[in-house]
């Protein structure tokens, strides 16, 4: 990699030993990336929350240690500044809120993870802890050069927005909120940004359901290939399109998708094709193998734990969550947890959504999920979803079984007990 003099000096920790072992990661990574050079980025989304899983293997709770080790990849402590960048904490690992009372985190766990959160903010990252910071302020513009992690957020921002982002590594992502940069490598070239698959629609997409079958399916057909989906006789929403490209990450290794018409850069298939792409078929036969794929563990309707909002509810599906209870209860056999940004949520109480939902005996939780936070409500053998990525991990995660449904089924599930 060519570095400027200015990169070289800080590489050689002319601005402090952090923005030294940042620059050590970022060449290293570069140069396993085939990149040339370094370029700026607009903003960094990253996951730096560390709590008592993270300090026993250290052997320290210091959240200097913790950042320098496991952020910066530095075998030693060192002070950070504050980032350079618009920089953001992805989903974490507790709800700020309910972590003692939901997740049975004893106090001085959450005692651990609070430093942590003290500590980033010291750096001016902003504790949004939620992985879909797109959907509470903090979005890029189309074309700009950014460094994030999460899976569901990178194909989100690179195809619906046309930032250009690679799925960075929670080093990396320090590394760029601390300097600015990141190898010019992968998704911030032109070339490899075009498509390389095309895919023919030739069936209905089922409603919001529909698109996250297409979208697990897309990612074990295509790998981590660029899709070009042609053939659709629907328009698909923003949660629609979140849910898609959040499947096709999770079975696969797509970070951009183009659907002309829809998505930032592709008026027309042939607009975006590179010569050669292979075609593949989505008919109804694909459709179907990839729901019962998502009910791969599932062996009963009987449920004990419903869970919605993966990636994070939008305001629209909590509306639609409220609408659908319409007031009822839900089963004392049955929790329902409905995920989404902490200002969502907030949005939500102020509007008396909260209440509505929460008044049915479902809970409303912020900044983690069951899968990222490695908890369940006591006793959880079989759970429903309305989300392909949550089907896919959870069941392998936690060891219990998933039933992947629409909305509304999970809903009824919720209230009943059993799946319709």
């Amino acid at each position: 990699m060519q570095l400027t003099a200015r990169q070289r000096a800080m590489a050689d920790g002319d601005e402090g030993d952090a923005i030294a072992a940042a620059m050590r990661v970022l060449v290293e990574y570069g140069e396993i990336m085939d990149a040339e050079r370094l370029i700026g980025v607009s903003s960094a989304a990253g996951a730096n929350l560390y709590g008592p899983r993270h300090s026993r293997p250290l052997g320290s709770d210091d959240p200097v240690r913790l950042f320098s080790e496991y952020s910066l990849n530095s075998d030693r402590a060192v002070d950070a500044p504050p980032v350079r960048v618009p920089s953001c904490q992805l989903i974490g690992p507790i709800d700020r809120v309910h972590a003692g009372e939901v997740q049975n985190m004893p106090p001085q766990a959450v005692a651990k993870v609070a430093e942590s959160q003290a500590y980033l903010e010291g750096l001016g990252v902003s504790l949004l802890s939620t992985c879909t910071p797109y959907q509470v302020g903090f979005l890029p513009e189309f074309g700009d050069h950014v460094a994030w992690m999460e899976s569901s957020a990178v194909v989100f921002i690179n195809s619906v927005i046309g930032a250009r982002t690679n799925t960075e590594g929670r080093e990396s992502a320090a590394a760029s909120m601390l300097t600015g940069l990141t190898p010019e490598a992968g998704l911030h070239l032109d070339a490899n940004r075009r498509a390389d698959v095309r895919v023919r629609v030739e069936t209905d997409i089922p409603g919001t359901f529909g698109w996250n079958a297409l979208g697990y399916w897309l990612g074990y057909a295509v790998e981590d290939r660029v899709p070009a989906i042609d053939g659709l006789t629907t328009r698909p929403d923003l949660v629609q399109l979140k849910q898609l490209g959040a499947a096709a990450a999770s079975s696969g290794d797509v970070e951009l998708f183009h659907i002309p018409g829809v998505t930032a850069e592709c008026s027309s298939v042939e607009q975006v094709l590179a010569d050669g792409a292979e075609e593949l078929v989505f008919g109804r036969a694909e459709l179907d193998t990839a729901i019962a794929r998502l009910n791969a563990t599932r062996t009963g309707d009987e449920v004990d734990f419903v869970m919605i909002g993966c990636p994070h509810a939008s305001y629209e599906q909590i509306q639609q969550v409220a609408s659908l209870l319409d007031g009822r209860r839900v089963s004392s056999d049955v929790a329902l947890w409905l995920f989404t940004p902490s200002a969502l949520r907030e949005r939500a109480r102020d509007e008396g959504l909260l209440d509505a939902i929460e008044g049915s005996g479902a809970r409303m939780l912020s900044d983690t999920c069951p899968a990222i936070g490695q908890f369940l409500p006591p006793g959880t053998r079989r759970f429903a979803t309305d989300s392909a990525k949550q089907a896919h991990y959870l069941p392998a995660i936690m060891g219990v079984e998933g039933a992947f449904a629409t909305t509304a089924d999970c809903v009824a599930a919720a209230i009943e007990g059993r799946l319709p």
